[in-house]
């Protein structure tokens, strides 16, 4: 299990147990305050702060351990995700009490373009999305949160997932769960913070991609749907497979979607 659950499952996968999710998480003041400043302390310093950190990655080509240590440190306190895969999501999106699909933070700072492809969940009579200062997408405060059935947003979410999306689910201060993202690695601070710095400030999902080597046709197609560099192919006898590497796999799932030859499932890490 990752740190996570550890620390906040009671024994069980963390985003299973029904206290993260908790309405008395909410009265707590301090994480009150960190919501209603949400996107510009998370996502407007965020990248600039990353803008800083790969400068000096490609000057040096690492950072130093006490600043990785640092970053990761931080998100863990406040905000922090897991890659799930479909399945989970829907188990999770299922449970919640409301669905509201928001714009995204990161798109948004990256080209000023809504996209609305964040998905705000509770599970109690309370919730904590109506203390998002909306005003930072320049909307008024009603405005920018769509209410969906959950059968409505897990099926956006297939389809989001065929475009290359990965789904994620993050903390609003740790281990409050508030949201649902679905990133692409070029628009989401975290897969960016990943693939420029190699800073992991999302843990991998509690599942990792497998090759059955006799349904393999060794096309190709998973390796390059694959975001974070974990497929390659190897050869046996002359005959080329897909080959997972588990200690880059983060588990999302995306690989199964291009596989013509149904070579590839998630089994838990």
């Amino acid at each position: 299990m990752c740190d996570l659950c550890t620390k906040h499952g009671e024994g069980k996968i963390w985003y299973k147990n029904a206290r993260n999710y908790a309405g008395d998480l909410l009265s707590d003041l301090t994480r009150r305050h960190y919501i209603e400043n949400f996107l510009t302390s998370a996502f407007g310093e965020g990248f600039q702060t990353l803008g800083r950190l790969e400068t000096i990655y490609r000057r040096k080509g690492k950072l130093p351990e006490a600043v990785k240590a640092a970053m990761i440190t931080k998100a863990k306190t406040e905000h922090f995700g897991q890659v799930l895969p479909i399945e989970e999501i829907s188990e999770v999106v299922k449970g919640a009490r409301t669905v509201v699909r928001m714009p995204c933070a990161c798109r948004w700072n990256i080209e000023k373009k809504e996209e609305r492809c964040c998905y705000a969940i509770s599970y109690g009579p309370e919730a904590w999305y109506k203390s998002i200062d909306m005003g930072y997408f320049g909307k008024a405060s009603d405005e920018g949160l769509e209410a969906l059935p959950a059968d409505t947003a897990i099926e956006q979410m297939k389809e989001m997932e065929k475009n290359g999306s990965v789904h994620t689910i993050w903390t609003m201060m740790t281990p409050f769960i508030g949201a649902i993202c679905n990133c692409s690695p070029d628009e989401c601070l975290a897969m960016r913070t990943l693939s420029r710095t190699s800073v992991e400030t999302m843990e991998r999902a509690e599942f990792v991609a497998q090759v059955d080597e006799s349904l393999c046709s060794g096309c190709g197609r998973c390796d390059a749907q694959c975001h974070f560099h974990a497929i390659d192919s190897h050869s046996h006898s002359g005959r080329a497979h897909a080959h997972v590497d588990p200690s880059k796999c983060f588990g999302c799932g995306l690989c199964r979607g291009v596989c013509e030859t149904h070579a590839l499932s998630l089994v838990p890490r």
